[in-house]
């Protein structure tokens, strides 16, 4: 006896995968930019960390050299500093443009670390 298949679960199965790899598209494009702002972030942590050891100077070119890396917009690179007897703070501003099928958006970035002395 032979059993004709209708190919519904092998459809099915295909449209489940490709619900899947678009949410991954998504997920990644999306995700990607705040992924990098942590990663500054943390950069500017770690130099926060050394300040007393480091000047403006090489604490900016060492900045600008991650922000390089990561494929950051050129506005990241306008480091602020303010140093006081007990703290430095490092702080700068900039935005990412995400354009997806349908979907457009800017994401704005404000990395801001603070280090007491």
């Amino acid at each position: 006896m032979v059993t004709s298949r209708a190919g519904r679960s092998t459809l099915g199965c295909l449209f489940m995968l490709l619900l899947l790899v678009t949410g991954v598209y998504f997920v990644f494009n999306l995700a990607e930019p705040h992924w990098r702002y942590y990663q500054f972030r943390d950069a500017m942590s770690q130099a926060a960390r050394f300040a007393d050891d480091l000047s403006d100077a090489e604490i900016t070119r060492q900045l600008h050299a991650k922000a390089d890396s990561l494929g950051l917009p050129p506005e990241a690179y306008s480091l602020r500093f303010n140093r006081t007897a007990n703290t430095f703070i490092i702080w700068t501003e900039y935005s990412e443009l995400v354009e997806l099928p349908g979907f457009s958006r800017t994401f704005v970035f404000r990395p801001r670390v603070e280090q007491l002395r």
